[in-house]
């Protein structure tokens, strides 16, 4: 007998099993991410999008009833952590809520701050 699957197995998965609205702005949210390192790796962790970095963890991406969580975004030098600052909803993760234009090009950029980060650590 088959094991059975509690949730999706893959990203595709994982953003397919949203309603299309929020499906295309997880989509776009992880084309942001792969447009800091085209090579980011990617699989499902604690039941969410995650892509990784030679094979760990860098950073996770979650559809929610009112928002795109991620995580975890660690304070930044300035002025990349004056723009993440509004977005804090803890100390560690960000909310893109779904009534307010996504910022995409700052997905972006903090992905490659997490990237430089990790190579300099």
């Amino acid at each position: 007998m088959a094991a059975s699957t509690t949730g999706p197995t893959t990203v595709d998965e994982y953003i397919e099993s949203f309603p299309q609205d929020v499906g295309a702005i997880l989509e776009q949210v992880r084309q942001a991410m792969h447009r800091a390192d085209p090579n980011l790796g990617e699989r499902i962790s604690y039941q969410i999008a995650t892509l990784t970095l030679d094979g760990k963890a860098l950073v996770y991406f979650a559809g929610w009833k009112h928002h795109v969580g991620i995580y975890p975004i660690p304070v930044f030098d300035s002025p990349l952590d004056d723009e993440v600052a509004p977005l804090r909803a803890a100390k560690d993760s960000i909310h893109l809520k779904f009534t307010k234009p996504i910022p995409y090009d700052l997905v972006e950029r903090i992905t490659s701050a997490l990237i430089e980060r990790r190579r300099c650590a």
